[in-house]
């Protein structure tokens, strides 16, 4: 008679561990305090800084839990109510086949991230991020059935049509991937998402009923100051060329350059003070940055052709493994009126940036056509007008010729950079009105939204 082989000993295993953790289990407890989780970089995960900052305000002991890679907010490093719990992020898995790097992968950050969660204070909530939800979304189910904490998925996309970008939508991963966060995604006990779009989706392939939370932005973005302004442009002098003084260069003149009256008269390519552009991005392959410097190169052909627009200052704000190539384009470019710079800015200089632009631009695109740039969220709560490329759910957030434009391509961006900045800085024109727009819209902020949103679905305090 054939061996049975290992498998009855392995469900015997999975069974035991099962009635283990049903028995473990114990009424929802916690004292209010929340798990805050995000198997990334919680400095580059704003939207979970502000949900763990909502928490706090409300009396809720906090464990934000993540990469601590980048610096979060001085606002969570400050309150007496979070506790940063750090994960180490995992690198060096490089033996044998990819696949096999990548299961390994996923089944090292499994124990890790559970033996973190098993090891803090008993949480009421388990408040997560997806994507990335493989493998965190089944591990924080494991620890919500050990404590007896209900899970809560915040949805900010869906992590197979990320893969999908690499691997293509039919890859044995992706497809993995999708049947992983349909079956899991199941087990939460509440659901967020980031559009009403994402929400109908959510319902109609995934049976999961999702609640929107908005993209807000926080209290501090906000238009910035001119003397703020000011000490920001002399704080980038120090690192980044195009701020820095220097008798030839279009963005030498600081008082200049931070001038928002319009007196400076004609602003034509040989003087006049520059147009600060601003970008921000994870460098991934959901935005194509190829689409802005096309359209720079046609910007400057315009200014070469005579037409009498302002020299621009670009910045493009982020960290990402796609850095490094663009930047390499970059390099290559030649260009006389307009001068590029990839930072990456401290949480508190973000805002201030922000605030002093003249225009946003934004390349994300979704990759499942259901989540909304928070880039662009940002630069709204600043007052700051955005050209943003077109994608399914867009007009949820953009709204074409009222507080901003949308594009398709490198020559449409071309075509409305030159139309929005022929009278800069003039207050008449597009640029202005749309300004003008976003002051008037008087936006809801996160903290007025969560309170109404996200509070009651956690009831009273045990």
């Amino acid at each position: 008679m054939a061996a049975a082989g290992p498998w009855p000993a392995l469900w015997a295993v999975v069974a035991a561990l099962l009635l283990l953790l049903l028995w473990r289990r114990r009424r929802a407890g916690g004292g209010g305090r929340v798990c805050v989780a995000v198997l990334g970089d919680v400095g580059r995960s704003p939207r979970m800084q502000y949900h763990a900052l909502a928490l706090a305000r409300h009396g809720r002991e906090v464990a934000l839990l993540g990469y601590l890679q980048s610096r979060p907010h001085r606002d969570v490093l400050r309150s007496e109510n979070i506790r940063l719990v750090p994960v180490a992020e995992l690198s060096g898995l490089r033996v044998g086949p990819k696949l096999l790097q990548y299961v390994l992968k996923v089944l090292v950050q499994s124990v890790q991230l559970l033996y973190t969660l098993l090891r803090m204070d008993q949480p009421s909530y388990i408040l997560l991020q997806n994507p990335p939800g493989l493998p965190s979304i089944a591990v924080a189910w494991v620890a919500g059935l050990w404590w007896g904490s209900k899970l809560i998925i915040d949805w900010h996309n869906y992590g197979y049509s990320i893969m999908s970008l690499s691997h293509g939508r039919s890859h044995p991963l992706v497809l993995v991937a999708k049947w992983y966060e349909k079956l899991f995604g199941r087990l939460s006990d509440y659901n967020l998402c980031v559009t009403d779009a994402m929400k109908k989706d959510l319902w109609v392939n995934f049976k999961i009923k999702a609640v929107t939370l908005y993209d807000r932005p926080a209290s501090y973005f906000k238009e910035t100051p001119l003397d703020l302004q000011h000490n920001l442009f002399m704080k980038l002098a120090k690192d980044y060329e195009p701020f820095r003084p220097r008798a030839a260069s279009p963005a030498a003149d600081r008082s200049a350059f931070t001038q928002r009256d319009g007196s400076a008269g004609s602003v034509r390519k040989a003087g006049g003070r520059p147009a600060l552009l601003v970008s921000s991005t994870s460098w991934t392959e959901d935005e194509d940055f190829s689409v802005l410097l096309r359209a720079l190169e046609d910007y400057e052909r315009f200014i070469e052709e005579g037409a009498e627009l302002p020299a621009l200052v670009c910045v493009i704000t982020g960290k990402g493994p796609l850095k490094d190539y663009y930047n390499g384009l970059i390099q290559k470019l030649h260009l006389k009126h307009i001068q590029i710079c990839t930072p990456w800015l401290e949480a508190e200089d973000y805002p201030l940036l922000l605030g002093s632009a003249d225009l946003g631009v934004c390349l994300h695109k979704s990759s499942s056509g259901l989540d909304l740039p928070m880039k662009v969220v940002d630069m709204f709560g600043c007052c700051l007008p955005v050209c943003a490329i077109h994608f399914e759910c867009l007009h949820e957030l953009v709204k074409h010729n009222e507080n901003g434009l949308i594009f398709g391509d490198s020559q449409e961006l071309a075509k409305q950079l030159k139309m929005l900045f022929l009278d800069f800085p003039s207050l008449e024109g597009k640029l202005a009105s749309f300004r003008e727009n976003l002051r008037e819209s008087r936006q809801l902020r996160w903290d007025q939204s969560w309170d109404q949103t996200v509070l009651p679905l956690l009831g009273s305090r045990e």
